[in-house]
């Protein structure tokens, strides 16, 4: 028994949202915010966990039908000393077990972002968006070689510092990661304004994540480029 509640040890990590008729092509897996320190138990119609509905609907709206949608399914509501990136390293496992070695891309909002980050060593992470990041200085960007990433960041944001998120793609791309920044102007931290733009970037930055060649269109592309920064 935690604070909180019980917790099942054994329930499901990864809810899945869709899952193809036939074999999984590749994956986008969301993770929500939450709170620094809670051990209460994380609900489904917790406004975080809400949050990112629209957020999965846009990626989805552009994915092909042979992609399976997912979210993480948290044991608490806070980070705590890093349970979510633990829920995320298991809703990956068990999506490896349920569709094999699937490309997959995280699209994490606040705590969930940081979770993602810290998630992306999974070997089944071809990419993260994450969408106004928690970005401490103290967490490492080195295991992130070769991963694709992008950094959408509202200039209004009064709860996760910009300034984080924008030194965090630059130690991920001296790491190795093909990393980027895109500031939301007028952006912030819950996505509500401008909320149009947040999904259709999301929707855009995905389909690019998920394709074996980026190529050389679009916002990710021009948020990998130069020196991985530009404005919406």
């Amino acid at each position: 028994m935690r604070n909180g509640g019980a917790v099942q040890r054994n329930e499901s990590a990864l809810i899945v949202r869709h899952a193809p008729r036939e074999a999984a092509a590749a994956a986008i897996m969301t993770l929500h915010g939450g709170l620094e320190q809670s051990r209460r138990r994380a609900r489904p119609w917790q406004l975080a966990a809400l949050r990112m509905h629209p957020v999965l609907r846009a990626a989805a709206s552009a994915a092909s039908p042979d992609v399976l949608l997912g979210q993480v399914r948290y044991r608490y509501r806070g980070w705590n000393s890093g349970d979510p990136a633990d829920d995320a390293l298991r809703a990956l496992d068990e999506l490896q077990r349920l569709a094999g070695a699937v490309p997959t891309v995280l699209v994490g909002h606040s705590m969930g972002a940081r979770a993602a980050l810290r998630a992306a060593a999974h070997p089944l992470v071809r990419g993260v968006l994450a969408l106004a990041p928690w970005c401490p200085p103290e967490d490492s960007a080195g295991h992130l070689d070769g991963v694709r990433l992008v950094v959408l960041h509202g200039d209004r944001d009064r709860v996760t510092p910009p300034g984080e998120s924008a030194d965090y793609v630059r130690r991920a791309r001296e790491a190795g990661a093909r990393a980027g920044l895109v500031t939301v102007r007028g952006g912030d931290h819950a996505m509500l304004r401008r909320s149009g733009d947040w999904h259709h970037a999301t929707a855009r930055i995905v389909t690019q994540m998920l394709r074996p060649d980026p190529g050389t269109e679009g916002l990710a592309a021009h948020a990998w480029a130069a020196d991985g920064a530009i404005t919406l």
